[in-house]
C-alpha cells in the first residue's frame, strides 16, 4: 500500500472534530518497541528478559511550508508549541486504519537552497499510548 492519502489531523482538549492539517509529505513509523529488560535468576542457563514499557520513538510529520493564512498548520502548530498545549491527533491511512493519541509538539523549518523545497517537521513529544483502529471490512 502506497502512503498516498494518508492524513493527519488534530483536535483541542475537548474538541470533537479532527481538523486536517494540509500540506503532509511524510509520516512516521508507527508502533512501540518495548524496552528489552533483563530478568535472569542464578539458576538460569542464560540470560531472561522480558519486555518493558515500550517506546514509540520520535514521531515526526512533514509538511510543505506555507504561512501565508493564520489557520496554515505551521502556524496553528507553532502557537500549540508556543503554549505546551497538549493537542490529539488522528492519523488515518488511506485503508481507513486510523491511529491517535495525545501529545505536545515542536516544529522545526528546513534551510533551502537553489530549487529546494522548504519544509517543516512536526514532532510528536507523547502524552499518552497509541490507540490503532483497524478498517471497517464491507461484507463482514
Amino acid at each position: 500500500m502506497l502512503a498516498n492519502g494518508a492524513k493527519l489531523g488534530y483536535k483541542k482538549s475537548g474538541g470533537s472534530t479532527y481538523t486536517d492539517l494540509k500540506g503532509l509529505k511524510e509520516i512516521p513509523e508507527m508502533g512501540v518497541d518495548p524496552e528489552r529488560v533483563e530478568n535472569t535468576t542464578l539458576t538460569d542457563k542464560v540470560k531472561q528478559y522480558e519486555n518493558g514499557i515500550g517506546d514509540a520513538g520520535e514521531l515526526q510529520y512533514k509538511f510543505k511550508y506555507d504561512n501565508r493564512e493564520a489557520d496554515s498548520p505551521y502556524r496553528v502548530m507553532r502557537a500549540a508549541q508556543d503554549t505546551g498545549e497538549t493537542l490529539s491527533f488522528q492519523e488515518t491511512l488511506s485503508d481507513g486504519t486510523m491511529t491517535t493519541y495525545d501529545a505536545q509538539v515542536s516544529v522545526k523549518r528546513t534551510g533551502g537552497g537553489v530549487n529546494g523545497v522548504i519544509e517543516f517537521t512536526l514532532t510528536m513529544a507523547l502524552q499518552s499510548g497509541l490507540t490503532v483502529t483497524d478498517p471497517v471490512v464491507s461484507g463482514s
